[in-house]
């Protein structure tokens, strides 16, 4: 299922918009989706890492080397 929204964006985010799609061979609507997608999964993400870093920092994991540790 989808539906149609309808947004408003600058004449120069437009433009460049019309000239990345073009380039790429793309639907307009097929680059506005690829890039909200990828702002929501990135969105999740930050709101999933805020909630578990306190509770990590409280395990003295702090770097990428201290989740590699526990998980090694």
């Amino acid at each position: 299922m989808s539906s149609t929204i309808t947004i408003t964006i600058p004449d120069k985010m437009k433009k460049r918009l019309d000239v990345f799609a073009k380039k790429e061979r793309l639907k307009k609507s097929e680059v506005v989706r690829s890039a909200l997608h990828r702002f929501l999964a990135q969105q999740e993400f930050k709101a999933i890492r805020d909630e578990l870093v306190p509770e990590a920092q409280k395990r003295g994991i702090f770097t990428d080397e201290d989740v590699f540790k526990v998980i090694s």
